[in-house]
């Protein structure tokens, strides 16, 4: 029979396997699209790029079900590791009031399907920006107006209420804890959702900014996640939100100043 610190061991030690695997999935997908670590293509993912998505041929980037489980994985890696302060204290809370380890796993299932909801709607999104040839197959915005404009928008997302509230809840997980506890798997299952809504509308704009450089580039997601990481750390979560923004926006104006100036 497993003991309460073998089953603790084993349920961490699957989490933390389950985002190595999503990451050699990524790294490996992105090696089969000829692209590199930044996500630059080589020859073969140069025509890929190219390719018109009404082409009668499968082509699983214009193709809603591949797609949904590209992001669905992307989530996977870059959200999960953000998720460790939470589940954290969760765990304090099985020690002090009447969280259990059903109610851990309720809490992850329920994080995991708000980012799984999410991933259906940015698929929905990239699809339409590929059949609208605002992004190429790979994802890249084809104008840099297109992705200044976004690095301008997210940045400017950073100064928002909305990322004030959502950010301080992601922050606090102890205090939504408190102000919402629900005990079991159920009630793990409900503040996960929750916490997840709350995530996603915290580092949305984080997720999207992968059609600026391209959906598959390892440099983005590994940059995406880092940050979206230390927003979280309670010491200096709070110190990060605005100077991110402010980068953004140097950022967003000169991707869409410099081919001004340089007359492209």
């Amino acid at each position: 029979m497993v003991g309460i610190g073998s089953l603790r061991s084993v349920l961490w030690l699957s989490f933390f396997g389950a985002i190595l695997v999503a990451w050699w999935w990524l790294y490996a997908m992105a090696m089969t699209m000829d692209l590199d670590l930044i996500g630059r293509p080589g020859p073969m993912g140069q025509a890929m790029a190219a390719m018109d998505p009404r082409m009668d041929m499968y082509m699983p980037m214009a193709e809603f079900w591949p797609l949904f489980w590209m992001w669905a994985i992307m989530m996977a890696a870059m959200m999960l590791p953000t998720m460790v302060p939470t589940l954290r204290a969760y765990e304090d809370l099985m020690v002090s009031a009447t969280g259990t380890r059903a109610g851990w796993l309720g809490l992850l299932a329920g994080y995991s399907i708000a980012w799984g909801a999410f991933a259906a709607l940015i698929t929905g999104v990239q699809l339409t920006l590929l059949f609208s040839g605002v992004v190429d197959m790979l994802g890249i915005a084809r104008s840099p107006y297109v992705a200044g404009g976004l690095l301008l928008a997210v940045g400017a997302f950073q100064f928002t209420r909305a990322k004030q509230v959502c950010h301080g809840v992601c922050h606090s997980p102890m205090t939504y804890f408190l102000g919402n506890w629900r005990t079991g798997a159920a009630g793990g299952l409900r503040m996960g959702l929750g916490l997840g809504a709350f995530c996603v509308g915290c580092c949305w704009g984080f997720m999207a900014l992968g059609f600026v450089g391209g959906v598959m580039s390892l440099l983005w997601m590994g940059l995406a996640t880092l940050f979206m990481v230390v927003e979280k750390l309670p010491q200096i979560g709070h110190y990060v939100v605005k100077p991110m923004g402010i980068a953004l926006i140097i950022g967003g104006l000169a991707v869409i100043a410099v081919p001004t100036v340089m007359g492209g």
